[in-house]
This record gives C-alpha cells, structure tokens and sequence, in this order.
C-alpha cells in the first residue's frame, strides 16, 4: 500500500466551504472575488538543464497550492497561510528585495515583479492553502508564485499569457527571494496539461504536451520523498549555477546547451578544471537523455526511459555533486528491488527520488527503500504515485 505523503490531494473545484474560503472569511471578511490554484512538480528528467538553456520534462503534481483572493483599497498586501501559525502579514504594496522575509516574501516577490514590469497591481488580501510537501523538492514554492501570478492576472486584468506569468514568478525567486532557479519549475506549474508531460525548451521557451500514462502499461511512476531536507538557498545551487556560467566564459559558446554530446570529448580536453569539466559533462549528457526519453515516450517505449533515469543519477552524483546519502540509497534500493529506473528528483542535496516501478513491484520497492533507510538511521521515507495533473487555473 502506497503511503501518501500529502493531506489532501488534488486541485478540483472548491466549495464556498472550503478551508481556504472559510479562513479568508474568518480573517477579512467576507468572500474572496476567486480561488486559485497552482500544482507543484516532480520533474521526470532534464536536471539543473533550464538555467543552461537546455531541455526538461517535468510533470505537475495532484498537489499544489490554494490562494483565495481579493483587491482591496490602500497599500497593503495582507496574506496569510494556513501552513502557518499566528495572524495575517502585512507588506507594503512598494516593498522591494530584502525587505520581506519566510513564506510572505513569495507572495510579495509575485506582486514587486509584476508591478517592475509595469502593471497596475494594487492591494490585496490573500489567504493561502497548500499540500505540496514543503522541503521536498516538489517547487512548493513555484506553485505559490504561479497561483498568486494567476490570481493577479484576473483580479487586474493584466492580460498576461502563461509563458510571460512564469517569467514573472522567476523573477520573483531569482530577484526577490535571491533563488537563483531557472524558469522549469514555474513553466511546470503554470503551463502542464493533465495526462501529459511538459517537454520544454527552456531557451525558446517552446513547449510540447507528451501524452504519459503508465497506468496503461502497468506501471507506477513513485515518488519517494526521502524526508532529507532541501535546501538550496544556502548557496550550493548557485555555486553550481556559476560554475556552469564560467565554464560557458571559458569556452566561448552562448550556453552549454550548445555543446553536443558528441563534441565533449575535445570540449572537455580544452578545460584546465577538472571540477568544470565534470559540471560541463553533466549538462551536455543530460540534455542529450531528456531528447532520449522524449522520443521513447513518443515510440510508445516507456519502459525504455529506465536506464536513462538511472543513468541522469548517476551524473548527478558523481559529475554535479547534488546527491545525499538518502538520495543514493532509495535509488540503490528501489533499483535493486525491481525498478526499472530512479534518480533523484530536483535540485538535490535533500528531497525526492521518482522511480518508474511496475505495478506488481511497488510494495517491494517501498518495502526495500524502508528497511535500507532503516539500516542508514535514517528517518521513514514517505512516498506516493505521481500522476500528471493540470497546470495553473482557477477554480472558483
């Protein structure tokens, strides 16, 4: 039996009832003018790719993130969460970078980006309710920007298409929190199609829906959440980040996406560093695996991705150098156990493994992950299916 690691699964229609609704009343009163939602990913394959130009193919997620909305007069943005004790913020609608802190400064970073590209964004109340497991590498904190960027979007008539609203939740991160992501997490949440996953070029910013259903071919795509926490704020992300933007300095091209696999050979022969070669070689192959598993995808092959899962692991751990100790070990454990590939699942040091599992050997794969993790001292893993959901809409 599959343990679920989320409450409340899934972003349907909400009730005037609902907990988001409800709270918004007990804490503004009144009714909101909307509820919107906004699903956090796993993303199948294509890591640290989107800030190098490159391909990813993430998924959204049953879970996600509920802003119940409403403008209101003066020069304030009032928000509250129901992750989190104690009473409504307070920000000030002009507050800039640095200026806000924790949770609120997702929501105020939506509202300072969009208000630097000029639009008309005025004050707010918010209430927000999410079950995106915090911590995990699932982008709970895209689908917080995404559903507040969505919000806003109709509560202003901005008239903003997707691709410019996850540009502008980036710029939140990257500008106002000082995360230094790409934009493939926000483009997941945003712009992914149920039963489908997101094959994006994250330099033209092109998109294709890749139908993906492995229930159909009796199969189980897992999400373990290692329960190891992840951080990336505290700097590993962005040394990687401007260890890959050196590297394009020193060789002369415009990303790393540029370099063909077959071409890295001599492109790594020209780099005296040998921790740039390694981040080098790991961009370059990865993006060649995600072209991979798109095309299985497209032939039908799912059982074909496997190897190339395991193999985006492998790089991660041994040429990026993102893995933890629960990483490797679920990964070692489910593949020994009968997966057909793992690997971990976002940015890394902490957070998830997805693994492509056949029906029959999920319970053995669970089973295996428990009892290495239980060897290691470390905490239960959680884990649950993962099926391809809606992107960003609204709801009420």
């Amino acid at each position: 039996m599959i343990h679920e690691s989320a409450v409340r699964p899934g972003l349907g229609a909400v009730s005037p009832a609902s907990p988001v609704s409800t709270a918004f009343a007990e804490t503004f009163g009144g009714e909101p003018e909307g509820v919107w939602c906004a699903p956090g990913r796993v993303n199948v394959i294509g890591e640290h790719t989107d800030y190098n130009d490159g391909f990813v193919l993430p998924m959204a997620l049953p879970h996600g993130v509920r802003v119940a909305a409403r403008r209101a007069s003066g020069a304030l943005v009032r928000v509250r969460s129901l992750q989190e004790p104690g009473a409504d913020v307070s920000v000030r609608l002009g507050a800039g970078p640095r200026e806000v802190t924790g949770w609120p400064a997702y929501v105020a970073g939506v509202v300072w980006s969009l208000r630097e590209a000029g639009h008309d964004v005025g004050g707010l109340e918010l209430v927000v309710d999410g079950d995106v497991p915090a911590g995990a590498g699932l982008s709970s904190s895209a689908a917080l920007e995404c559903a507040v960027a969505s919000a806003l979007n109709d509560l202003f008539a901005l008239g903003m298409e997707r691709a410019d609203l996850a540009l502008s939740a980036q710029r939140a991160e990257n500008d106002f929190v000082g995360m230094p992501c790409g934009v493939m997490d926000q483009m997941a949440s945003i712009a992914c199609q149920e039963g489908h996953l997101l094959f994006l070029d994250t330099r033209s910013m092109a998109t294709e829906h890749v139908p993906f259903d492995p229930s159909a071919h009796g199969r189980t795509l897992l999400v373990i959440d290692t329960r190891a926490p992840h951080r990336l704020v505290d700097g590993e992300y962005a040394r990687r980040r401007a260890a890959c933007e050196a590297a394009v300095a020193a060789l002369g091209v415009r990303a790393l996406r540029d370099i063909a696999v077959e071409d890295l050979p001599s492109v790594l022969s020209r780099m005296d560093s040998e921790e740039q070669r390694r981040r080098v070689r790991h961009v370059v192959t990865e993006n060649a695996r995600v072209t991979e598993v798109v095309a299985r995808l497209r032939e039908g092959d799912l059982d074909g991705t496997g190897p190339a899962l395991t193999a985006s692991h492998v790089s991660l751990r041994d040429d990026y150098e993102v893995t933890v100790g629960e990483l490797d070990t679920a990964v070692e454990a489910a593949l020994g156990a009968g997966a057909l590939g793992a690997r971990m699942t976002g940015g890394g040091f902490g957070g998830c493994v997805v693994s492509l599992v056949p029906d029959d050997r999920v319970d053995a794969v669970l089973d295996a992950v428990r009892t290495a993790f239980a060897a290691e001292g470390y905490a239960e893993p959680r884990a649950f299916a993962a099926t391809p959901s809606a992107g960003a809409h609204r709801v009420r």
